[in-house]
């Protein structure tokens, strides 16, 4: 398993719902944007040059609205 699959297993775990896709940006490089949201409104996405750190960034955004820590 990687790691970010492992980071996302953990927001799943903490009630987030998530999605990511790959994209070409305007100067031809592929970026990864990802995100998470719950019922309550509350909503993140984060853009990054690599899927793994997407991932990080997500879980650092996301973390101090979980009802309980997961890091």
């Amino acid at each position: 398993m990687k790691y970010w699959e492992i980071i996302a297993d953990n927001l799943k775990k903490a009630g987030w719902s998530l999605g990511y896709v790959s994209a070409i940006d305007s100067r031809g490089r592929t970026i990864w944007i990802a995100d998470a949201h719950r019922d309550n409104e509350k909503r993140f996405v984060v853009h990054a040059d690599e899927k793994l750190t997407a991932f990080l960034e997500l879980e650092a955004a996301v973390e101090p609205f979980s009802a309980s820590s997961f890091l």
